[in-house]
């Protein structure tokens, strides 16, 4: 094992979207930054493993729907920046029985955020989006709305992005380097891992589904649940058939477990006839296990090919491909996310900050600010409310 260490305005852990997008921030306000990943930058074992994520503005909470929409312009600016597209409008279709709430939230109350915003959006029933969408046999009791502006963000191309804006602006990254610890103190914050200890004024902590154990270690736990959701690809039956982005509300089973579905289009960055769709079902992960490469669950897989063959005559209904992601969310079944620094919770907590939970690969550019925010200034003034660490 090589031993070194080195000193920098901030270290950031975990080289994932927000990681990336964090460092970026801080570079090019022109301070040093050490952005320390355990694996190698873009892997495939953490949240920003896969090809898409979905865009959208619409929310049950119209806090987050603000957000959504001020974040827009970050994402223009992010692409103007890197010279490449990163958000894809092909619209955003929610759908299903309106009593359903799920992690996604709730379809009535969805839509009445957007009409307080005043974001136009079509409300539809199941015949509507069966003759406008290509599914079929819906539930006669299904309703929905398309939102024309909600769409597909590129995963890679972000990562890529942020990788090479960072790198430009000085970022200095070390790769397969695992943080065993992070210690705030009067001066600054020392960070240990497996190959030496570092040094920075405050750290912050991008590491999703694996800053637990860090954050256990500071004595300080978040109840984050860690889990890994299972998606297959299936093929188009032909050049003219496509979709918007979607989201199914289906009803929970008799043990409550959510039953609800989602997918994608044709990727509008490579093409080809090969389109994702997936069940909204969270496998949990131990702790122990959060790094461990698993294959996607075989039954999750059955019962997504089989609403395709239900609900989607367009598309082949056979798995020819298939993926998973691991994510974390709060145990707060609200799903607010964890972002803020530890201030009052540890002693010189106002050096370590932390974004640890939540549907965040949306908001990457708007939290990667905030982290930089409240990493050189102890404060952030953008988006009011967003900034929720509890």
């Amino acid at each position: 094992m090589t031993t070194s260490s080195e000193s920098a305005g901030v270290i950031v852990v975990g080289g994932g979207a927000v990681g990336l997008a964090s460092a970026w921030e801080v570079a090019r306000r022109g301070r040093p930054v050490l952005l320390l990943e355990r694996f190698a930058l873009g892997h495939e074992r953490g949240g920003s493993a896969g090809l898409e994520r979905q865009w959208r503005v619409q929310y049950s909470e119209e806090r987050w729907s603000r957000l959504a929409l001020a974040t827009l312009p970050l994402w223009r600016s992010l692409e103007s920046a890197s010279g490449r597209r990163l958000v894809h409008a092909t619209g955003s279709l929610w759908f299903g029985r309106t009593s359903v709430a799920t992690s996604e939230g709730e379809l009535r109350a969805a839509a009445s955020v957007m009409e307080r915003l005043g974001v136009p959006h079509d409300w539809l029933t199941a015949a509507e989006i069966e003759a406008r969408f290509g599914f079929a046999g819906l539930p006669r009791d299904y309703e929905g709305f398309h939102q024309a502006d909600g769409g597909v963000i590129d995963v890679r191309g972000t990562l890529a992005a942020l990788a090479g804006l960072g790198a430009a602006a000085g970022v200095r990254v070390r790769e397969h380097e695992h943080v065993r610890a992070i210690a705030p103190d009067g001066t600054g914050v020392s960070v240990r891992t497996d190959r030496g200890v570092h040094r920075a004024e405050s750290v912050i902590v991008n590491a999703g589904a694996f800053g637990g154990a860090l954050l256990q270690g500071l004595g300080c736990p978040v109840d984050l649940h860690v889990f890994r959701m299972s998606s297959g690809y299936f093929a188009c039956r032909g050049p003219a058939v496509d979709l918007p982005t979607w989201y199914a509300f289906v009803e929970p089973d008799a043990s409550g477990a959510n039953r609800s579905f989602y997918g994608f289009g044709r990727n509008p960055w490579t093409g080809g006839d090969l389109v994702r769709a997936a069940p909204d079902t969270e496998v949990p992960v131990a702790a122990a296990d959060a790094a461990d490469p698993q294959q996607p669950d075989a039954g999750d897989l059955a019962r997504t090919a089989d609403w395709v063959r239900a609900h989607l005559p367009g598309l082949v209904p056979e798995v020819r491909g298939a993926g998973t992601c691991l994510a974390s969310l709060p145990a707060d079944p609200a799903r607010q996310f964890l972002l803020g620094t530890l201030s009052g919770r540890i002693p010189d907590g106002e050096r370590v900050v932390v974004q640890a939970g939540g549907w965040a690969f949306k908001f990457v550019p708007a939290f990667g600010r905030i982290c930089a925010d409240l990493a050189l200034d102890g404060s952030s003034s953008r988006h009011e409310g967003t900034v929720v660490l509890r």
